[in-house]
């Protein structure tokens, strides 16, 4: 990487305890460290080594996110909101046990500061895509209404659920490659499949159903599979085309409002468990009418 003055990385700012901005003075390349302690532990120092143990990743600014864009940006950040997002993140990586993607360091605090301007100055935050978050990502929610819980803690104010289901999309986000943006729009993008079966079914579907949720979480992994370019093999598509021709049509046209949305190509094979998972869900409201 070319380090200067034996593996050192001149630090240009601590973000909080847990982020650090630093620069390579040679090739003037910048990077964010991201670990445990880190930034605490580099307050006061001009310099941190390659090799500190405390950096658990590291991640490099170009000139597409230069270092400016960052400093501007936590420049307007309140401290505090610095520090329980870190604590947050904490959370998020001993409960998920996974790493997290390293711009959630900055794009939780931006949220979390726009959030507690929006309710302290009595704006109301409204969720239309609340309840399918709570189904598609059950363990993120119960992660987010903790935040939630700490942010009430902290400033002072009432968390309502709407923000708690924004929350979870950040947390979600942060275990990804999947933006909150693309979440939201993949959120709304529910909506309509699930109005557009409604309307073809001619009446509502039962919502809180177990297929309901399996359907909707099947479709919530099918768009982060088609947005990252990943593909399934499904040996039944074509008998399932054969014997279930309503079906299949059905999940065709789903698959049309997936392309229109997302711009992406869906296989037959994708449309196929879609099919699989209307029929279970058909199967599941025939029965509840019987009764």
């Amino acid at each position: 990487m070319g380090l200067t003055r034996k593996g050192l990385l001149q630090i240009d700012r601590v973000v909080g305890n847990n982020v650090v901005l630093t620069l390579d003075p040679t090739t003037s390349k910048e990077y964010v460290l991201f670990g445990k302690g880190i930034g605490f532990a580099s307050k006061g120092s001009d310099w941190i080594s390659i090799e500190d143990p405390r950096i658990e990743k590291r991640y490099r600014l170009d000139e597409e996110h230069p270092i400016s864009q960052f400093q501007e940006l936590i420049e307007n950040i309140d401290p505090e909101v610095i520090q329980i997002s870190e604590q947050i993140i904490e959370n998020v990586k001993e409960q998920m046990g996974t790493p997290v993607q390293p711009k959630v360091y900055f794009a939780l605090p931006n949220h979390i500061q726009f959030a507690l301007y929006r309710l302290k100055n009595g704006m109301e935050i409204n969720n239309p895509f609340l309840h399918e978050t709570q189904m598609s990502f059950p363990l993120e929610y119960e992660i987010a209404s903790r935040a939630a819980a700490i942010i009430s803690e902290r400033f002072g104010i009432s968390v309502p659920e709407d923000e708690v289901g924004f929350l979870a999309l950040h947390v979600h986000s942060c275990l990804g490659k999947v933006s909150v943006g693309q979440l939201v729009r993949m959120t709304g993008l529910l909506n309509r499949i699930v109005e557009h079966i409604e309307q073809r079914r001619g009446s509502c579907l039962p919502r809180k159903g177990s297929e309901y949720v399996r359907l909707i979480t099947h479709l919530r992994g099918a768009f982060e599979r088609l947005l990252l370019g990943h593909h399934v093999s499904n040996p039944l598509a074509a008998e399932i085309k054969v014997h279930h021709p309503q079906l299949f049509a059905l999940a065709t046209e789903i698959a049309e409002l997936i392309k229109e949305e997302l711009d992406v190509a869906i296989s037959d094979d994708e449309i196929g468990y879609m099919a699989i998972h209307l029929h279970r869900l058909f199967q599941v409201k025939l029965s509840t009418e019987r009764e």
